[in-house]
């Protein structure tokens, strides 16, 4: 689904991401695990078709991703780590305007605002100002927008930051049943969303790939995620 080859992104002369290729397939659940600094928001944003890349070639279902972007946009729900919401306007007004962005035909946008609604559990607050909302309907609403038009492709960049414990639980639940539907790369520096979202674990660092298999052929009964994480990503 997901195809990856010598992936390149500098500033100048630095290297934000330095050249990794990897895969997803159709279905799987990936985590993108990384320190801060590591790259993993640079190869989200080239996932998606929102940063241009320095070398190499992506391509999402098929689609090359510098060549098609807008096709490739359509198979793809984006959830930066800061929402892209528009605080002025309520639930049910955001999610319309989003779905017309997204090419939605007007004879779709109400049933398919209405499948997100309730699929993100935004019912009791789909009338409510944006801004009124607390942290945690706030990702919910981020959610309801990638999932607009049914990508076949989530890409979520850190979706838990800054939430409280119950909070976390909530989208972490919500983001299992995602995937029971949809491929997901979920890229976060949480070692337990890792561990309870997550087949398959990635670890960059300093842009470079230094680990990529399934979670249980990385962990051990004497040897924890977090452990492995720390081994390969410390200076």
């Amino acid at each position: 689904m997901i195809e990856v080859q010598r992936l390149v992104k500098r500033y100048g002369a630095q290297p934000a991401v330095d050249g990794i290729s990897f895969s997803v397939a159709r279905g799987e659940v990936l985590g993108f695990l990384g320190p801060n600094g590591a790259g993993k928001t640079t190869t989200m944003r080239i996932l998606t078709g929102a940063l241009p890349a320095t070398e190499g070639r992506v391509s999402v279902a098929g689609l090359d991703v510098f060549d098609q972007p807008m096709a490739v946009k359509r198979k793809v729900g984006y959830l930066p780590e800061v929402p892209p919401l528009y605080e002025e306007l309520d639930v049910l007004a955001y999610l319309r305007f989003v779905a017309r962005l997204k090419g939605l035909p007007g004879r779709r946008v109400k049933s398919e605002v209405e499948r997100v609604v309730q699929t993100c559990g935004l019912g009791e607050v789909r009338g409510r100002l944006i801004a009124n909302l607390s942290k945690g309907f706030r990702q919910r609403v981020g959610l309801a927008q990638a999932l607009l038009a049914d990508p076949e492709v989530l890409i979520l960049d850190e979706p838990t930051i800054g939430l409280d414990p119950n909070q976390i639980a909530e989208i972490r639940g919500l983001i299992r049943r995602l995937a029971e539907n949809h491929t997901v790369v979920l890229s976060t520096h949480i070692l337990p969303e890792v561990i309870q979202v997550c087949q398959r674990v990635l670890i960059v660092h300093r842009g470079r790939i230094v680990a990529d298999d399934r979670l249980e052929n990385l962990t051990s009964e004497a040897r924890s995620l977090e452990q492995t994480f720390h081994d390969l990503t410390q200076e």
